[in-house]
């Protein structure tokens, strides 16, 4: 149990949504779980940023203007970055097409989701990492 409760100190989770209130709620979530959270309000910034050298998690929004969330999944792969993707959409039919044939995406939830599966996602992310 302690371990565990270390990993989450230390996780980085990093949330990559257009939606302010989004990324408001699953910081104070993530938060309120034991997480350290990062947030950014759209692909290029995230890839500007440390953030993909230091996220030991990231949950994106797959629909945003400019980058999407596929097209960020893919740029981080190309820099040989294979950090664990939690994906949130608010067009489910995605979903299998996003889980299949994408090593390290966890899932695809559709918004709303519970957050009980949303924090099961990335400890499973997490599993992945450690």
């Amino acid at each position: 149990m302690m371990q565990q409760t270390e990993i989450r100190n230390r996780a980085v989770i990093a949330v990559v949504d257009d939606d302010e209130s989004i990324r408001t709620a699953l910081e104070g979530l993530l938060r309120a779980s034991g997480y350290q959270a990062r947030t950014y309000d759209g692909a290029r910034e995230f890839l500007d940023s440390d953030g993909p050298a230091n996220a030991h998690c990231l949950i994106s929004d797959i629909q945003m203007p400019g980058m999407c969330g596929v097209e960020l999944y893919e740029a981080l792969r190309a820099r040989g970055l294979h950090i664990p993707v939690i994906f949130i959409t608010a067009y489910p039919g995605e979903n299998p097409r996003i889980t299949s044939g994408m090593p390290g995406v966890i899932a695809c939830l559709p918004k709303p989701f519970a957050a009980e599966q949303l924090l099961a996602c990335v400890e499973a992310a997490l599993r992945q990492v450690h």
